[in-house]
């Protein structure tokens, strides 16, 4: 059973119904359970579903249904003490539980409060000196002449005097009959973390007081707005005193509003972690993060939809990229490099969803790669003599596989005398060499104008005269381009692809050429992708978090039915899974020489016989 309690908007009375079905209809019409005949509602506008563990409200309208004044997006758990908002209707919904619940607590409160007026009552009656109360015996039930000893000096309602009720609980300690509650000691950055209604509260006061009392924000350095933001949350605090559980960390609360306020919110802390390689918000109260590979569910949330829309909006409005709902999903970075995707509603049913795949503070290095074992190190020494020497190479792999990563080492080993563009959708590569020119993509403006895509900028980096293109990633029409510019005297550039292995990399390739509108025989394709490509690198994360290497493999050519021929090098073998889950495994040459080593000779790269 449930009740829902709202006042009528017309008559202000308040009106109470009860219900035991488990789905209630709610609606303008006379088919719904819970009928509101109001214009502002939908004829069919939500549905409330009870279970044994909650009660879920679904949204049907067109106009909207609310909680706590946030606009719900598919379906939400109410919690006790939300507002629903149906048209101009504000509703509470209890279950059976919560009915029983309060009833109790008002008896107990009944209760205490009948037992302090008693209590009262009787204090009143006795007081004694310090001195009269060392005289006075506390003679536990069963035994007799029990001196109490003096007691230190304490502060009580009057100085110096204690009443009756502190001699028993003294003569009760004394003898080992009364147990003190444990009291609890809030440490600083410890305590219990405040309700989110509250944080929503002081929220939007901190908002409505910066525009008020600080209308000069837009000129203000970060580190003041901050600094004023603090000074107004230290004041807001103490006038919601009464309504903050003593218990309740007030640093954190302060640090926890002025990073929504003015950060990014919960994941501040997050970005912060070294540990944490990935954050994904699902929605303002979902925030997922990978540590050492593994997804983490971190309890953390934002206060409201719109709170997680601003800090999106902080982190693209300095990029000049938008997001609303004619553009509903962005690619950006944050200024460490941190790649970014946000998208919003209508295209993200449950709210606003955040992806930040984190850039390392410190680059990785190859002597990194092969610490964590992502690589041997006769990978490193042949990968170093492909790049030096002028081979084309693509990493393949999953997502999250740790390809950029890879591309960056691998982008490492080009000589500093030669000229490097790098093109990305969002610029991530750090590269150590200084003749680097880092272009980057930009999505259409309001007007529809204006966009330049990975493929408008790798056919302008060839007018730059480079020495090596390395595109952070081919996913469609510019794959054609890169292979005409590998095959043009642009030798040892280097890209990524999304493929489970090298043969299905290739496959991919054909598709990609395809999508640039060309209408090319297969066969043609693969020609190019063949003089083009020299070598595939595979990347894999395994169950255990890990990222390695499974495959270092070359582009032979084309057989005589035309199709491309591929050797693997390198090659990952599998020979299990510890008991902790660490999968144990180790990459193995084949046997296979490479058709280009000959080539390395020549050039002086390979001195020793030796391609490793």
């Amino acid at each position: 059973m449930i009740r829902v309690v709202y006042r009528d908007p017309e008559s202000q009375r308040e009106v109470t119904a009860d219900f035991e079905q488990d789905h209630i209809r709610v609606g303008r019409e006379g088919g719904n359970e819970l009928v509101l005949p109001y214009m502002e509602v939908s004829r069919y506008h939500a549905e409330l579903t009870v279970s044994d563990r909650a009660v879920t409200i679904t949204d049907r309208s067109t106009n909207g249904t609310f909680v706590n004044g946030e606009r719900v997006f598919g379906k939400q758990v109410i919690q006790p003490g939300d507002r629903l908002g149906i048209g101009n209707c504000v509703l509470s919904v209890y279950t059976e539980e919560q009915l029983r619940q309060a009833e109790a607590n008002q008896q107990w409160y009944a209760q205490q409060a009948e037992q302090q007026a008693a209590a009262a009552a009787q204090e009143s009656q006795h007081a004694y000196t310090a001195d009269q109360y060392d005289q006075q015996a506390y003679v536990p039930e069963g035994q007799t002449n029990a001196l109490v000893p003096a007691v230190q000096q304490q502060p009580h309602q009057q100085p110096g005097y204690y009443t009756g009720q502190d001699m028993q609980a003294y003569g009760q300690q004394q003898q080992g009959y009364y147990q003190q509650d444990p009291v609890q000691v809030v440490v600083p950055g410890q305590g219990p973390s405040a309700p989110v209604d509250l944080k929503r509260r002081i929220h939007r006061r901190l908002l409505q007081y910066m525009d008020l009392k600080t209308l000069d924000m837009g000129s203000v350095q970060e580190e003041e707005l901050r600094a004023r933001a603090r000074n107004l949350l230290i004041d807001i605090i103490g006038e919601l005193e009464a309504d903050i559980d003593p218990a309740v960390d007030r640093e954190m609360l302060i640090k926890e509003v002025l990073n929504e306020a003015l950060g990014l919110g919960p994941l501040e802390d997050f970005l912060a972690d070294d540990a944490v390689t990935e954050i994904m918000v699902v929605n303002k109260d979902q925030i997922y993060v990978e540590r050492g590979g593994k997804l983490t569910f971190t309890g953390k949330t934002f206060t409201t939809h719109e709170a997680v829309l601003a800090v999106i909006e902080r982190i693209i409005t300095p990029l000049g990229r938008r997001i609303d709902e004619s553009s509903p999903l962005v690619d950006a970075r944050l200024k460490d490099g941190s790649r970014v995707n946000a998208i919003i509603p209508p295209l993200a049913i449950k709210g606003p969803c955040i992806t930040i795949r984190k850039f390392a503070k410190k680059s990785f290095t190859v002597e990194d790669l092969i610490k964590f074992g992502s690589m041997s190190p006769q990978i490193a020494g042949f990968l170093n003599k492909c790049v030096t020497g002028r081979c084309n190479v693509i990493i393949s792999g999953g997502t999250g596989s740790g390809k950029t990563t890879l591309l960056n080492v691998m982008s490492s080993f080009i000589p500093h005398t030669e000229r490097i563009v790098t093109i990305e959708d969002a610029a991530e590569l750090r590269l150590p060499q200084d003749h680097v020119v880092s272009l980057e993509t930009k999505p259409a403006n309001l007007e529809g104008k204006g966009e330049y895509t990975i493929r408008d900028l790798v056919k302008n980096s060839l007018r730059m005269r480079p020495d090596r293109i390395v595109v952070g990633e081919c996913r469609g029409g510019e794959a054609l381009d890169m292979l005409q510019a590998m095959n043009t005297g642009h030798d040892g550039s280097l890209t990524t692809g999304h493929a489970n292995s090298p043969s299905d990399m290739m496959n991919r390739l054909e598709t990609m050429v395809l999508m640039a509108g060309m209408d090319l025989p297969i066969r043609a394709i693969r020609e190019q992708i063949a003089s083009a490509i020299d070598v595939v690198v595979q990347q894999e994360r395994f169950s255990d978090g890990t990222r390695r290497i499974t495959a270092v493999t070359e582009v032979v050519g084309l057989d005589e039915d035309g199709r491309l021929i591929l050797e693997d090098v390198f090659k990952y073998q599998q020979r299990g899974i510890e008991e902790d889950g660490t999968v144990k495994g180790d990459i193995v040459l084949t046997g296979y020489i490479p058709s280009f080593v000959p080539d390395l000779i020549n050039q002086g790269i390979i001195v020793d016989g030796s391609f490793l």
